[in-house]
């Protein structure tokens, strides 16, 4: 089995730190199904927007997530990770969170809160 490099070894711990909040973990949830507005998620997560503004920059900082602004408004999605080892954690994250019963239900909330 091929060693991974230092490079890949330096960019994982900010990966789990950034995974160690449940917030930011229901904040990636709520992204797993694709772009979703700042507003949307305060708003199912019953969090101030500074707050959750706050888990995203994080989450963006550690590249798991990508910002798109339209007008006055941030979107937020997961981001296209480039590194294989990067994208079987969040892969593994993903298919988790799919089966998480209260994760799922934050989910529903957001499609009926979301345009």
């Amino acid at each position: 089995m091929r060693q991974p490099s230092s490079t890949r070894l330096r960019e994982l711990p900010p990966i789990f730190k950034a995974l160690s909040d449940p917030t930011r973990l229901r904040l990636l949830s709520l992204l797993s199904e694709g772009e979703v507005c700042v507003c949307f998620l305060s708003d199912v997560l019953k969090l101030v927007q500074p707050k959750v503004s706050r888990h995203l920059a994080y989450l963006k900082r550690a590249g798991l997530v990508a910002a798109r602004r339209e007008g006055k408004w941030m979107h937020y999605a997961w981001a296209e990770l480039g590194d294989p080892i990067s994208r079987n954690v969040m892969n593994g994250l993903r298919d988790w969170m799919a089966k998480d019963e209260i994760l799922r239900r934050e989910r529903a909330a957001l499609k009926r809160v979301c345009c």
